[in-house]
């Protein structure tokens, strides 16, 4: 292809799992033909890095080429921001979280309702009409009265 009707586009990196390969994804918008708002659409394109430079995250410039495999049609040509990742070790955060378990002074805990003394149930407990018989060693649901409205004199 001639390099002047080639095709580049810049995109964000979403995956370099691969070997020499990148997915990029490419924002872009059009106007809705209706409602006449920019709508914000996503693009993805396999692109061929043949020198395993992009990580996660970099924003890259990528130019279409002829096709390399079944989905590979572009080629990153560089690599215009790097993704800044913090230097943090695993140990340096789990040294912080073992710090705060320390220095966070245990409570004493409300006693559980396994420990907590169950209410006695009598042998002449009865649930009114409606309302869940209590099994052996259960306490029966109080029952609420019925409210009536204004109204409702003659309804029953």
């Amino acid at each position: 292809m001639n390099q002047a009707r080639q095709k580049t586009r810049i995109g964000r990196v979403v995956s370099d799992k691969m070997q020499k390969t990148v997915v990029v994804v490419v924002e872009w918008q059009r106007r809705h033909p209706l409602y006449h708002k920019a709508v914000r659409r996503f693009s993805r394109f396999s692109a061929h890095d043949e020198r395993e430079e992009c990580r996660l995250g970099d924003l890259v410039q990528i130019m279409e080429t002829r096709p390399l495999s079944r989905t590979k049609r572009w080629r990153v040509v560089q690599v215009l921001q790097r993704r800044e990742v913090p230097e943090v070790q695993p140990s340096e955060i789990g040294a912080t979280v073992e710090q705060e378990l320390v220095a966070i002074p245990s409570t004493p805990a409300e006693p559980s309702a396994a420990e907590a003394p169950a209410p006695a149930v009598t042998e002449g407990s009865v649930s009114p009409p409606g309302q869940p018989q209590a099994g052996p060693g259960e306490v029966a649901p109080e029952a609420t009265p019925e409210r009536q409205t204004p109204g409702d004199e003659g309804a029953r």
